[in-house]
């Protein structure tokens, strides 16, 4: 069985930030040793960590010792809510992060999007891409997929 476990998703919001319940996730595991690799390399140093703390006008070290103690999603949530008072940076963070990846993504050219890249996957892709989910999916479960027709 799969014992990762993943952060929130990014467009979750606490004390109106976009992002902040995952980043929240990220710190626990990671301060619990339970991480996942992948996350690693770019915790709370590079990507969307950083460019929160920036947004927030925050520590990465400093936002990661408040987190420790805390229990609750509502103890970060009411200290960001006291202390983070960013609202033209808010809009802005919030903005960026629900255009990201979309024909409205402002990033420069270098750091591009699937949008700008024309990548649109066919019917037929997105069909054995589903099959294929689902296959392994039946297979983790122990259902085996012998004769099976996918979809």
């Amino acid at each position: 069985m799969n014992d990762v476990i993943h952060p929130r998703s990014a467009r979750e919001m606490m004390s109106g930030w976009l992002y902040l319940p995952r980043f929240v996730d990220k710190i626990r595991l990671s301060l619990a040793g339970r991480l996942h690799s992948d996350y690693q390399q770019n915790f709370a140093t590079r990507g969307f960590d950083a460019q929160w703390l920036k947004a927030a006008g925050l520590e990465s070290e400093a936002f990661i010792e408040f987190v420790r103690p805390t229990i609750t999603d509502g103890q970060v949530a009411d200290w960001v809510r006291a202390h983070v008072h960013r609202p033209a940076e808010q809009a802005a963070f919030n903005q960026w992060i629900l255009n990201y990846g979309s024909e409205e993504d402002p990033r420069t050219p270098g750091q591009t999007c699937l949008a700008q890249r024309a990548i649109r996957p066919s019917p037929s892709h997105r069909y054995y891409h589903l099959r294929g989910l689902h296959r392994r999916r039946r297979r983790a479960l122990g259902l085996g997929v012998r004769g099976f027709r996918g979809l």
